[in-house]
């Protein structure tokens, strides 16, 4: 009888590493930075996937959201993005997400999405102030329609993270889950930059990283409760924090197979 040979060892699985680009507050339109121009025709240089963090336009312009489409669709790697606040200035953030999902962008409100093994989860968020100086629905309607905004964005963002399956995970946001981050800002605004809501399915349902923007003049780095990081990838903020580098914040994700 012919020998039985053993089997050859089964090759070792290698690490995944996958490089996340985050950005936020681009404003494209009236205040269009060059800085942020050349970010993206780098991005293929430096990542994998891009994250926008709101703020897409300047004032949610048809216009606007074509012109940052264009710019969007030569960048050479998946795009994922949330709306912004100046995205609903005039009106029509369906139109905005609409044009920019016609240029390959994967806008997500509420929803979950899996690029090269990561999962990403995003909404815009709200305000509604922090810890105990958030603001409570008690009183007056417009009082009451207020934090019910915030707890609705909360909830579609613990829908979206409970759909994560994978073994890296991505929180997008517009508005701060944390105070640390909207720290330097103004403190009579607080209320305007973020919502602890944002943080209470971040912390039922944790994830490896947070971006948001919003918060111009806050802090680049924080944290939730239990540790999760937490970037503020203002265009703006990051430009100050190195003027000579494109304004874009990227992290290296690994994991085994």
């Amino acid at each position: 009888m012919p020998e039985l040979s053993s089997p050859a060892p089964r090759a070792a699985s290698q690490p995944r590493h996958v490089r996340v680009a985050a950005m936020g507050d681009m404003h494209a339109g009236r205040t269009w930075s060059p800085a942020v121009q050349l970010a993206f025709s780098r991005m293929r240089e430096v990542a994998d996937v891009l994250v926008l963090c709101g703020d897409l336009t300047d004032r949610g312009t048809e216009e606007e959201a074509r012109q940052l489409g264009r710019e969007l669709s030569a960048v050479g790697v998946p795009i994922v993005a949330v709306l912004g606040n100046h995205d609903f200035e005039a009106g029509q953030p369906d139109l905005v997400a609409r044009i920019l999902t016609d240029h390959g962008v994967q806008m997500l409100d509420g929803q979950a999405v899996e690029i090269q093994g990561v999962g990403f989860a995003g909404v815009k968020g709200f305000g509604g102030g922090f810890g105990r100086g958030a603001l409570g629905p008690w009183g007056e309607p417009a009082v009451k329609s207020f934090v019910q905004e915030a707890v609705d964005e909360a909830l579609k963002l613990e829908t979206a993270l409970a759909r994560l399956r994978t073994h890296r995970k991505v929180a997008l946001l517009h508005y701060s889950p944390v105070r640390d981050t909207v720290e330097n800002e103004p403190l009579e605004i607080f209320p305007y930059l973020g919502s602890s809501r944002l943080e209470e399915p971040l912390n039922r349902y944790p994830v490896d990283v947070v971006f948001h923007g919003h918060a111009h003049g806050g802090c680049f780095e924080g944290r939730t409760s239990t540790g999760t990081p937490v970037f503020n990838v203002s265009a703006p903020l990051l430009s100050r924090r190195h003027p000579d580098a494109p304004p874009v914040h990227v992290i290296e994700l690994s994991w085994e197979p």
